[in-house]
Formats: C-alpha cells, structure tokens, sequence
C-alpha cells in the first residue's frame, strides 16, 4: 500500500512528460492516489488526457488559470465525481519571453509584471478559493518554486520576482487555512529541462553550471521531485506546513565553486 492510498489528488500544470508536474502524477499513481488533471488549452486536451489515461484517470478538465471562472468550473465539475479533494498541486508558471531575456531593468514590463504575478502566484490563491468547499482537514496544497525567487539568476528576471511572491504566498496561506487543518508547502527545485524552462536564455548553460556547483555533482531529475512532493502531500509529513523544500542537488547551499588549486 502506497503512503498516498486512498487521497484524492488534483493536478494542475501537466504540460509534457518531460515536465515537473508529469513526474509528480507518476509518483502519486505509484503510491496509490487518485488523480484528477486540468488542461489549459485545447491544444494540450488530448495530450493530457492520454496521461491521464495512463494512470487510470477520466478525470480531465479545462482551465485557463487566469480565469476565476473557469477555475470555479473545475472544482463545480470535479465535484460530480469526488466528494472532497485531498491534494493539490500547483505546477504552473509563466511569463512573456522577451521578459526572460537580458537586462532585468530593461526588459521588464508593466504588463509582464503583471502577467507573471498572476499566472506564477496569485493562481496558487485562486486554486484554493476554488477549491475550499471541496477541502477538509488534513487536505494538502502544494507548489513549485525556485532559487530564482531569493537569489539573483541571469535572465530569470520577473520570474523571480513572481516566485518570490509565491513563496510569501504558501507562507500566507497556511497560516489562513492552518485553523482548519489544511497544510500549504511548496518545492523549491532545481533547475530542470522542461518546456517552461526553455524560455529562458542560456538554460543549458546554467544546467551545467548547477551540475558543477552543486554538492551531489547533478541535477535533480522530475522523479525525485514527483518523491518529494508524494512525501510532503502524505500524512507522513503531516506536521509541515510554510515550509519550501529544496530538491536541488544540494546548490542552495553553496556560496560560490571550488576554486581551482
């Protein structure tokens, strides 16, 4: 029996199987959960629904995140299938890409700002209200993050800023849902290459760099973050809430690299 058996988990970001939301279903079908999915477009309806499928999901649905509405919808629908929802995953992230592109100063917009910071962080809000008459004690929300949000990385610009939104968010919110016993975490991970990712300038240089700096000599991969996310929406972690968890290799730590004898 798996630590997840017998939860009920919503998974909204699903976008590839390289992505961080597909190695998070993975594990949650491994460890016995019940999955529900979201798709934002038509575009990716069917791709998503062949996931699904994959792991013994019906369950697919539309959402735009951006829309309260369509937010509603999901939960209005989900509802006609499931009585309550266990877990939720939020595994999204966006910005215009000319805002992912050179100078922060320069590039940054009133208009990426605002994009980034909707789609980024307030979604994650926008999940729960949606969510909240569905939700029960022991309930669980869970995002994705990055180091981005409290240190300076090349190009990552306004997602940083968002990021670091998102993260004040997971703290805010478990402490307004924590009186009903609702936890809120999140996973700061390390970088990945996913289709997300590949906005952003000179990725694969900052792979390698991480690779290199990191103390494990790697990068992380979406399975061990799909673990991590199984451990901490498990009643195993039960007692953890605000908390973000770096599945990095161990790159947070470091200060600089070793410097060459």
């Amino acid at each position: 029996m798996g630590i997840l058996s017998g939860k009920k988990a919503l998974i909204v970001g699903v976008a590839s199987k390289h992505s961080i939301a597909y190695g998070i279903a993975e594990a949650f079908a491994r460890e016995g959960a019940e999955l529900a999915f979201t798709y934002q477009n038509e575009k990716l309806q069917s791709r998503v629904e062949k996931f699904a499928d994959s792991w013994g999901s019906t369950l697919t649905f539309p959402c735009d995140v951006a829309s309260d509405e369509q937010i509603d919808n999901v939960f209005k629908e989900l509802g006609k299938h499931w009585d309550n929802i266990d877990i939720i995953i939020h595994a999204v992230g966006y910005a215009p890409a000319h805002e992912l592109d050179g100078n922060f100063v320069d590039v940054t917009t009133r208009d990426g700002f605002r994009i980034a910071h909707d789609i980024s962080s307030f979604s994650f809000v926008a999940l729960a209200k949606g969510a909240r008459g569905m939700m029960h004690e022991n309930s669980s929300l869970l995002t994705l993050s990055y180091l981005g949000a409290e240190k300076v990385l090349q190009n990552y610009n306004v997602m940083g800023l968002a990021k670091a939104s998102l993260e004040a968010n997971v703290r805010y919110m478990a402490a307004s849902l924590g009186r009903e016993g609702i936890r809120v975490n999140g996973i700061s991970a390390g970088p990945i290459k996913t289709l997300a990712a590949s906005g952003i300038k000179s990725f694969r240089r900052m792979l390698a760099e991480n690779a290199k700096r990191a103390p494990l000599r790697r990068n992380v991969t979406t399975a061990e973050v799909g673990n991590a996310a199984a451990f901490l929406s498990s009643d195993m972690a039960s007692g953890i809430t605000g908390e973000i968890m770096y599945v990095d290799a161990g790159f947070n730590i470091t200060g600089m690299g070793e410097l060459e004898d």
